[in-house]
């Protein structure tokens, strides 16, 4: 059972610091964390902002030196797990190195989170069939969820394990639809070659606005599409096993707001050429609506 005492002095100052990082790049789950109380709200920031963190380091490591990077995250993660902190460190370091040892999290998750951010680094990426996507979405999104389990303190963390790893796959999919031309002009594609294959398609196609107006791009779409939405059914039994203090409504907002996404993008007649996102009003709504299951 995690500590109740909330942090005082310099440790809040780095919890504070962890607040800031999600409130400029997680939008949506900053939006969505508020129904938190305070203690899980600050140590769910933390999760966040050594995930980013990790995101980031990788990205901007020169090619060459990659290998290098990764073994530096590992010692950083190693030396926070043993609550050793440096003046090098960064800001929300300390409040990290507490969550972990409040919450227990284990140290297995996010040796499974650093290698999820090393597989598409470099740029290209192409994924074979399905099985490969779902091994990506696993290490890129439901060890995250994973992650926030350990705050969020589910009733049965048994029987809520494969449901966060459900709604990381689903809005790790979602993620996917939204940003394929963005992805594409990168060199990346992450839809399964052998389906795109059957579809009539191509990752290079996807560099083209026109290839999103294609009649065979929606029918492909709208089957990925449903099937993220099958996912996110599935984690719907793990969402009620959460605490009713406000860690249920508030991953029921986060998978209602990234469901709207898929619901943007039906709209728009599977067309992702141009950038979907959730409008602040609908985002209001769909909150609404998730606090009234």
């Amino acid at each position: 059972m995690p500590e109740r005492k909330e942090p005082g002095g310099a440790l809040l100052e780095s919890y504070r610091d962890a607040l800031r990082v999600t409130r400029h790049y997680a939008k949506s789950f900053y939006f969505s964390s508020f129904p938190l109380p305070k203690l899980k709200r600050l140590r769910a920031y933390a999760i966040y902002a050594f995930c980013r963190y990790c995101d980031d380091w990788i990205d901007r490591a020169p090619p060459g030196s990659r290998l290098d990077a990764t073994q530096e995250l590992r010692a950083l993660t190693g030396r926070l797990y043993a609550g050793k902190i440096t003046t090098d460190d960064p800001a929300w370091a300390a409040a990290f190195s507490d969550t972990v040892r409040t919450c227990s999290v284990p140290l297995k998750l996010c040796e499974d989170l650093i290698h999820g951010v090393c597989l598409d680094a470099g740029g290209h990426v192409r994924l074979k069939n399905f099985s490969e996507l779902t091994k990506y979405c696993y290490y890129v999104a439901s060890v995250v969820g994973l992650l926030m389990n350990c705050v969020f303190e589910p009733v049965d963390p048994s029987a809520a394990h494969d449901p966060a790893i459900s709604l990381g796959q689903a809005m790790q999919m979602t993620n996917i639809l939204r940003d394929v031309r963005e992805d594409a002009l990168i060199g990346r594609c992450y839809l399964p070659a052998d389906e795109l294959e059957q579809a009539g398609l191509a990752g290079s196609d996807f560099t083209q606005p026109g290839t999103f107006r294609k009649q065979q791009w929606r029918i492909y779409a709208q089957f990925f599409a449903t099937r993220a939405l099958q996912q996110y059914a599935q984690a719907e039994p793990g969402i009620l096993l959460l605490p009713d203090d406000g860690s249920r409504y508030c991953v029921r907002c986060m998978s209602r707001i990234y469901a709207g996404i898929l619901d943007q993008i039906r709209q728009a007649d599977w067309d992702v050429s141009m950038r979907r996102y959730v409008p602040l009003w609908k985002k209001v709504l769909l909150v609404i609506q998730a606090g009234q299951r």
